[in-house]
């Protein structure tokens, strides 16, 4: 395993992206009232020629919406990034903020949409927008990828829509994993949301077990 730099032949979105009406009217009212965050489009985070790759499905309002990047400075962070570091996909320290110095290794983290939506639910409209103009050319520029390690029913979803794969065809269940086809294989987890790990139905142990598996597949 090495760390490596990202390359530049994939331009996630701009900040203030416009593709989504909706979205930027909800990111207008936050610059409105949360003026000191970041309040745009979130880029992923970590180099492009890892070989494993953790996706999402959207920032967090007080999150990665105030952060910046990804799973930073919200609840499921806080099992996310140790969890990284216990497997040594990250070195540093995670203290919650874009400025920490935490350093990603061999892995990339994205969301399946890219700006905040109201009530954390991104309408289909949105999800398919951001899909085929970010996820698949972003998944399309990583030469070494290996693993996908998916958060949730909906970054499941998309993940599978960005490769052309029907949903039936690979169910979404907690730590199942899909070999695709000899070169690239998915591994699902339960969100790390707060109400999961709140309500039991996420814990550490059962979040590590799924990303050792997308590990071993790396």
């Amino acid at each position: 395993m090495r760390k490596t730099s990202q390359k530049p032949d994939f331009q996630g979105p701009p900040k203030d992206c416009e593709l989504c009406p909706r979205l930027v009217d909800f990111r207008t009212a936050n610059q409105r009232q949360f003026p000191d965050w970041h309040n745009g489009a979130v880029p992923a985070f970590g180099p492009l020629d890892a070989s494993l790759l953790v996706v999402g499905l959207a920032p967090g309002l007080r999150g990665a919406n105030r952060t910046g990047r990804p799973f930073t400075g919200d609840y499921a962070g806080g099992l996310l990034y140790p969890s990284l570091l216990k497997y040594g996909r990250a070195r540093g320290t995670y203290k919650a903020e874009f400025d920490d110095g935490l350093e990603l290794v061999d892995c990339r983290i994205t969301n399946a949409v890219r700006c905040v939506p109201p009530a954390n639910k991104p309408t289909p409209l949105e999800q398919k927008t951001c899909q085929s103009t970010f996820l698949i050319p972003e998944i399309a520029a990583m030469p070494r990828l290996r693993s996908i390690l998916v958060l949730g029913r909906i970054a499941h979803d998309a993940v599978m829509a960005t490769l052309g794969l029907r949903k039936s065809a690979y169910p979404f269940a907690h730590a199942a994993t899909h070999n695709l086809d000899g070169k690239l294989s998915i591994t699902d987890s339960y969100h790390c949301s707060r109400y999961n790990l709140n309500t039991g139905r996420l814990t550490a142990p059962m979040f590590h077990a799924a990303l050792e598996r997308a590990l071993s597949a790396t």
